[in-house]
């Protein structure tokens, strides 16, 4: 059951889809206080467990912590940070009451999950001025699917968006791109997607190309040969710069925020000197998102949104008092580091770091919203998910019955039914594979199914043995894509000695794809999850409840990835019986029948493992270099004898989801 209450005048976030109405009364569950803005309160018992939150650090269950949503564009995501690019404000209490929660609200919110006080939840606002709807189930399992029911469906990609995709901020030139392609497919590793990072644009415009990339439509339909995409980046910051078309557009029809005065606020950001488009705005979305179409007609079918928290270099603003404080600092003399009498050091240098993404400057622009000016920290939270509603609802103009790849670095819930996300600018570090697994449930559970993580990691200097263990989760996640940042070691998976290793596990995902999307099409269609943590499943088992390294993956897998270095397996527990599957180097799969209880199994480095579930069984194909080539009506069967599994599958290009012919029943037959 769901119950809505709504508590001052709250702004319409289009989180929601299903109409519900708004109750008057207590709470059946804590204790709201909307003296001095707004605070749920609430006194947890000794085993409560809290999941939810979306893209956040730490574990699957949330409790311990405090977690802020206020979408922040940050590169260390370190255990210490309490916000990242998301703003995903659902939870699920499980406990001697058990219930969900979602907080409507598209500013900063702050969950304190026994982080003050061991025993007690807190949410608190600046403004009592939200909806929060209190879902109630027989588990939270239940509890998130009614939750995922009211949000609404799910963003379903195109099939060749389960393939592999290679990407490096640095990749200039077509030639880059040509070597890339090259390199892949000479080598035979599997690939469906290069990605274009900012490079290719003229100065970083938007809708814009590099002069390097002089007959674009000819060079899309020689990757397109290839059986390889070009995936290009639109950031949200529109350049400043007399005589570009985008630019002049927006000024004239006042579609970029604003300052107080009305003038047209200014950041720096990539390209320089720019302007933000009023996203909340529905005719600067309109017209934004229409902007698309400049690439889609040169034959580009997907895109991803950066910077779009939004992000922000510095303003002219905080540059102007910055220098008001270095010139005070320069002219003091007395050298204290704690600024007495004067600018001390560290006060120079927190006002040099703070420049970017100031809430000053959130406070400094102001958007449109049915015709009254509201300040963009009010309404901080849903920029980014309103910049990729942007493109979804343009890409139904532009070609109705066709999927675009569409995936974003910020989001709010809502954004789920437009596009994924990845989770931005990951290290290359050994925690971040146990991060990456940790995030997905809880990045489901809030709608968006189409996630991943940079493979290999995006800043630092990977690893033969990172790479490899990271491709080994990426495997199984919807969106699997190794990319880097400029300045760190080239990580694609031929500059590495014996290849044919990488070749192996990527060619794995091929190979389980058409079980992958079979499961990712059945969550996304019937409101449910791809990812799951094992106590969804075995509510009953203590032990499983527990366990945050392993994931439930659809209703016949789970999976245990390596994430240590120089692991040569790990300890895995198994909530029941099951078969533990390995694909091996040579083309092989070997199937193992493990007890329940906890087992310690050998996983090579170029073996690729995952556990079938009791009485289930999942299809396999035989490799392929693409997801065009993979051979969908001769698959294998592998698992338990006699279990059938229902295949679904269809085009993977259209929108005919609910045709029976997408459905087939195989059975296991040795």
């Amino acid at each position: 059951m769901i119950r809505k209450y709504t508590y001052g005048a709250p702004l319409r976030t289009d989180a929601v889809t299903s109409e519900i109405p708004a109750e008057s009364g207590a709470l059946s569950y804590g204790a709201v206080c909307t003296k001095d803005g707004f605070s749920f309160t609430y006194t947890m018992d000794s085993d409560a467990v809290v999941y939810g939150l979306g893209e956040a650090t730490r574990g699957i269950n949330k409790r311990g912590y405090c977690y802020i949503s206020d979408c922040t564009d940050d590169p260390n995501h370190t255990e210490d940070k309490r916000s990242l690019y998301g703003a995903h404000n659902f939870i699920v209490v499980w406990g001697k009451e058990t219930f969900g929660l979602f907080f409507d609200y598209p500013s900063r919110l702050t969950f304190d999950i026994g982080y003050t006080r061991m025993d007690t939840l807190t949410v608190s606002c600046g403004n009592a001025d939200l909806d929060l709807y209190v879902i109630t189930g027989s588990s939270p399992y239940d509890i998130v699917k009614q939750f995922r029911h009211i949000i609404g469906r799910s963003y379903i990609p195109p099939k060749f968006a389960f393939g592999f995709g290679q990407s490096r901020w640095g990749y200039r030139t077509k030639e880059d791109f040509r070597k890339v392609a090259r390199g892949y497919r000479e080598n035979h590793i599997p690939l469906d997607m290069i990605y274009m990072d900012i490079d290719y644009m003229d100065s970083y415009k938007d809708f814009t190309l590099g002069e390097q990339f002089a007959g674009f439509p000819e060079f899309v339909r020689e990757m397109k040969d290839s059986h390889i995409r070009l995936i290009p980046i639109i950031d949200a910051g529109v350049k400043v710069e007399d005589g570009y078309d985008i630019y002049e557009e927006g000024v004239q029809n006042r579609y970029f925020c604003q300052r107080e005065d009305g003038s047209d606020f200014v950041a720096a950001v990539w390209p320089g000197d720019t302007h933000f488009p009023d996203f909340l705005d529905p005719d600067a979305r309109k017209w934004f998102g229409d902007k698309y179409r400049f690439l889609t007609d040169q034959g580009i079918e997907g895109f991803w949104n950066d910077m779009n928290e939004p992000a922000i270099f510095y303003s002219r603003e905080g540059l102007d008092e910055a220098k008001a404080l270095a010139r005070k600092f320069a002219d003091g003399e007395d050298g204290r580091w704690d600024g007495a009498g004067s600018v001390g050091v560290w006060q120079m240098g927190d006002k040099l770091q703070s420049l970017a993404n100031s809430p000053e400057d959130y406070r400094r622009f102001y958007h449109k919203i049915n015709g009254t000016k509201v300040r963009h920290d009010k309404v901080h939270n849903l920029y980014g998910f309103n910049m990729t509603r942007a493109a979804g609802e343009a890409f139904d103009r532009i070609d109705p019955g066709r999927r675009f790849l569409m995936f974003s670095r910020s989001s709010y819930i809502g954004m789920h039914r437009y596009g994924g996300v990845w989770t931005g600018d990951n290290k290359s570090w050994w925690s971040h594979i146990l991060l990456n697994l940790k995030m997905m449930p809880s990045l489901n559970m809030c709608g968006f199914l189409y996630a991943g993580a940079d493979l290999g990691g995006f800043g630092a200097d990977t690893t033969r043995e990172l790479l490899l263990r990271f491709l080994a989760l990426g495997v199984f996640t919807p969106l699997m894509r190794n990319h880097a940042a400029m300045g760190t070691r080239e990580q694609e998976c031929y500059q590495f000695e014996n290849i044919e290793d990488f070749r192996h596990v990527i060619g794995v995902r091929y190979r389980l794809l058409p079980y992958l999307y079979s499961e990712y099409m059945k969550a996304a269609l019937n409101d449910d999850l791809y990812f799951k943590p094992l106590a969804f499943v075995y509510p009953e088992d203590k032990m499983a409840v527990r366990i945050e390294d392993q994931l439930m993956l659809g209703n016949e897998i789970m999976i245990a990835p390596v994430y240590e270095q120089n692991g040569k397996g790990r300890y895995v527990y198994l909530p029941e019986e099951m078969k533990f599957v390995k694909f091996l180097p040579d083309g092989s799969i070997s199937e193992e029948l493990l007890g329940q209880g906890i087992h310690y199994v050998d996983i090579a480095l170029n073996e690729v493992p995952l556990f079938i579930r009791k009485g289930k069984c999942i299809p396999v194909a035989e490799t392929a270099e693409c997801v065009e080539e993979i051979d969908t009506e001769h698959l294998r069967m592998i698992g338990y004898d006699g279990a059938e599994y229902v295949l679904y599958d269809d085009d993977g290009v259209h929108k005919d989801y609910e045709n029976e012919k997408n459905y087939r029943t195989m059975k296991n037959q040795h």
